[in-house]
């Protein structure tokens, strides 16, 4: 699926007004700062990816989900579609169009910090918009809190505490949970959230855990009747 052009064009329009944008980066890669990276798929894909904003590799490329962290979630995933190892980037990028990325902000920050609550908050009506109104999915495994809680956002403080309070559950990353998105115009929408943890060497209390964590959802996201 393509970007719709008027949300690109929108996007643009914030992030030329969005300071911490990793410039030297796009520029080193030959990148346009502006372009934001979001890789759609199909409109009708059954499951949805949303991570925290995109790296290095992700600006190379242009594509979301494609660093060390992507990569990971891509060979499980081509496991649990193949039933064997993922032969080659090719193959893994080529998964893409099977599912929805996307992340809280489509763009690199300085540092690959997460982007402040701000920023979050200015993208959030159009990257809330891409959910809502183009993609027919119901199913999201978020990655990381940031991520997970990004969710919580403009909601009322009811939404934020029980998020809150299911991020703090041992069994966050095996259960799962259901909110309500609603696009500027005010049509909403229920998706069901499924968390995990960031597939990142960083978080080493359950980067060597995530690929069984992710299996374990898959699976269970296949044994879902269709809604």
């Amino acid at each position: 699926m393509t970007l719709p052009t008027e949300i690109c064009q929108a996007l643009r329009e914030l992030a030329a007004h969005t300071d911490g944008i990793d410039r030297p980066v796009y520029q080193a890669l030959e990148r346009d700062p502006l372009e934001p990276i979001i890789g759609l798929g199909d409109a009708d894909a059954p499951l949805c990816f949303f991570g925290r904003d995109p790296g290095r590799e992700e600006v190379r490329h242009g594509e979301p989900f494609i660093g060390s962290g992507g990569q990971i979630v891509r060979r499980v995933l081509y496991r649990h579609l193949h039933g064997e190892q993922m032969p080659d980037f090719e193959a893994g990028r080529a998964l893409g169009r099977h599912y929805f990325w996307i992340n809280t902000v489509p763009y690199k920050q300085v540092g690959n910090k997460a982007w402040s609550m701000a920023v979050k908050r200015r993208f959030h009506p159009l990257m809330r918009q891409l959910l809502v109104d183009n993609w027919r999915g119901r199913h999201i495994i978020t990655l990381g809190r940031e991520a997970f809680l990004w969710f919580g956002i403009d909601q009322t403080r009811e939404t934020r505490q029980r998020l809150q309070d299911f991020w703090q559950r041992e069994d966050r990353f095996t259960a799962s949970v259901d909110v309500e998105l609603q696009d500027e115009q005010g049509r909403a929408r229920t998706f069901t959230l499924h968390p995990l943890p960031h597939p990142s060497p960083l978080n080493q209390t359950w980067f060597k855990r995530f690929p069984v964590l992710l299996k374990a959802r898959l699976r269970q996201l296949d044994e879902k009747p269709a809604r």
